[in-house]
C-alpha cells in the first residue's frame, strides 16, 4: 500500500522549495496548482465553464485566461472565488488522483501530493499523512512582497485569503519549520520521511 503524503503551507512558506527536495529525493510529487493552471488552458472544459460565470472580460487578446484580472476579481470577493473553486476544484482533484494511481501502478511507495488549500478546500481524505511548511507572520509577508512585488496591502490580501499558517500546524502530522536554512530543512524533511518510512 502507497503512503500518500499530502504537503501544504501558505504562499510564500517555502513549499516550492522543500517539493524540490522531495523530487530530488526521487519521490513523485502531483503539484495542484500546476494542474489547475492546466485544466483553465484553452478548450478545456473548465475554461469554458470561467467565462460563462466571469464574462469575456477576463481573456487576453490571445484567448487565454488573464489570470491577474481573474485574481482581481476572486481574491478580494469570497463569494466569486467560491464560484470559481467550484469549477476549477472537482477537476483538480479527479486528475490528481489519476495521477497518483498512476504512480502507484509504476510502483511507487510513497506519493506526495503538493496542494497549498488541501485544509481550505477539505481535501485531507486525500492523503494519509500530512506536513505543513510554517514560517513566521512576518517572514512570510515579507517574501511574498519580494518575491511578486506586490504592496503590503496586495500581499496581505493574498495571504488572508488563506487559513492562518498557525491554524494549519495544528491540524498537520508533521511541521518543517522554514524560517532557518535550506539546509536545516532538508534535515527536518529527512527525519520526517525516515520516521514514516517513506523513503
Amino acid at each position: 500500500m502507497a503512503l500518500t503524503i499530502g504537503l501544504t503551507g501558505g504562499i510564500a512558506s517555502g513549499k516550492s522549495t522543500v517539493t524540490k527536495m522531495i523530487r530530488e529525493l526521487g519521490i513523485p510529487v502531483i503539484d495542484a496548482d500546476q494542474i489547475a493552471r492546466d485544466v483553465v488552458k484553452m478548450g478545456e472544459e473548465a475554461y469554458k465553464q470561467i467565462i460563462q460565470t466571469f464574462g469575456q472580460d477576463i481573456l487576453q487578446e490571445n484567448g487565454e485566461i488573464d489570470r491577474t484580472k481573474l485574481g482581481a476579481i476572486v481574491f478580494h470577493n469570497e463569494q466569486e472565488r467560491k464560484k470559481l473553486n467550484a469549477i476549477v476544484h472537482p477537476v483538480v482533484r479527479r486528475r490528481m488522483l489519476a495521477e497518483k494511481e498512476a504512480y502507484v501502478q509504476k510502483g511507487a511507495q510513497t506519493v506526495v501530493l503538493d496542494i497549498p488549500l488541501l485544509f481550505e478546500s477539505e481535501l485531507t481524505h486525500l492523503v494519509d499523512k500530512i506536513i505543513v511548511v510554517y514560517v513566521d507572520d512576518d517572514v512570510q509577508l515579507e517574501r511574498l512582497m519580494k518575491r511578486n512585488g506586490f504592496s503590503k496591502e496586495e500581499a496581505l490580501a493574498r495571504i488572508r485569503a488563506q487559513m492562518p499558517l498557525r491554524e494549519k500546524v495544528k491540524k498537520a502530522d508533521a511541521v518543517i519549520d522554514n524560517n532557518g536554512t535550506i539546509e536545516e530543512t532538508k534535515q527536518q524533511l529527512l527525519q520526517i520521511f525516515k520516521r514514516w518510512n517513506a523513503l
